[in-house]
């Protein structure tokens, strides 16, 4: 999927800089989180034109901005993108209507265009604006008459798009990606260097590095779920026994995640022995594993949680475990 920014959400809407540094700043939110679940937010390369405050473009406003911001915002809108319109889908010719309004040339067009032609495609509105709708009707028109009606999904809110996210798989396509996803996702997870390098050379596959995905949000989930002392809250104590224990697929032998046998520990004991990851010097042996089946990889982490110590993910690759 695609997030297109809605240039029309910017009507001139905004009485002061100062409410307008809060919208933008929040589409900024959006662009990075949307980085963490392997996408894009695309803008249309003459947004930086649109009327914000009276006679005031975006542009203009962004130069009294602070050193930090204006670098981020300038380098999206004018250097870097990505843009939709250096391959836009729809033509002039395509006559489209929202909300009483033509919008042949706008992202609510293409992303319009691409919905009807099964690429999926969604849009980014400014908040506050006059587009604050979850689902935008779009009317198609041929010959002055309507021919068709999609919908195009609309976001504005940070929590309802992070929702959405989370509900829809990440369309991995190599090792590297699902590295790099990690490691902007999962704040609570401390990965070294060397942690995904064991992958290298072995084939790609999708399912496993989405089992991947999933096992590592659980673990980011579970390192929040505990107090300053280190204590596991309610929502922590459901989660344990839920994919620690494997009370939810009936013993332990069903568990998502579970500590080594004996005889694994004692014969693999090197092995499960890893570098710290933030420590020169020191080692940590992790014989806690979460693991998919097809093929059999592993991830080794640090156990137990620590309240002034994230989750170490120390190994992610193929079973070490093999005897």
């Amino acid at each position: 999927m695609d997030l297109l920014v809605n240039d029309l959400s910017l009507h001139g809407q905004y009485p002061d800089i100062q409410s307008f540094k809060s919208a933008i700043a929040r589409v900024m939110k959006i662009k990075n989180m949307a980085k963490q679940y392997g996408l894009e937010l695309f803008c249309h390369r003459k947004v930086a034109s649109a009327q914000i405050i009276q006679t005031k473009t975006l542009l203009q406003i962004i130069q009294s901005f602070d050193k930090n911001q204006k670098r981020a915002i300038m380098l999206w809108l004018t250097r870097t993108g990505p843009f939709w319109d250096d391959e836009r889908l729809h033509t002039p010719e395509d006559y489209m209507v929202c909300q009483n309004q033509v919008v042949t040339d706008s992202a609510v067009g293409e992303a319009a265009w691409c919905c009807m032609n099964g690429i999926d495609r969604s849009l980014v509105s400014f908040s506050p604006s006059a587009w604050e709708v979850p689902l935008l009707s779009v009317d198609f028109y041929e010959d002055e008459k309507p021919t068709d009606i999609v919908n195009v999904q609309n976001f504005w809110e940070l929590t309802t798009l992070q929702t959405f996210f989370e509900k829809t798989p990440v369309l991995l396509n190599s090792w590297d990606q699902l590295r790099d996803i990690a490691g902007l996702r999962f704040k609570h997870l401390y990965f070294s260097d060397e942690t995904f390098a064991h992958l290298k050379g072995h084939p790609f596959v999708h399912g496993a590095a989405q089992r991947l995905i999933a096992l590592l949000q659980i673990l980011n989930e579970f390192k929040t779920c505990h107090d300053n002392q280190g204590i596991r809250t309610k929502e922590g104590h459901e989660l344990y026994q839920n994919f620690f224990t494997g009370k939810k697929g009936g013993g332990g032998k069903g568990a998502l995640f579970k500590d080594s046998s004996d005889s694994e520990k004692a014969d693999f004991k090197k092995e499960m022995t890893f570098k710290h990851p933030a420590r020169s010097g020191e080692t940590l042996f992790c014989p806690w594993h979460g693991s998919t089946q097809t093929p059999q990889l592993r991830i080794h982490f640090s156990w137990p949680v620590k309240a002034d110590e994230p989750i170490y993910i120390v190994y992610v690759g193929p079973k070490i475990t093999k005897g």
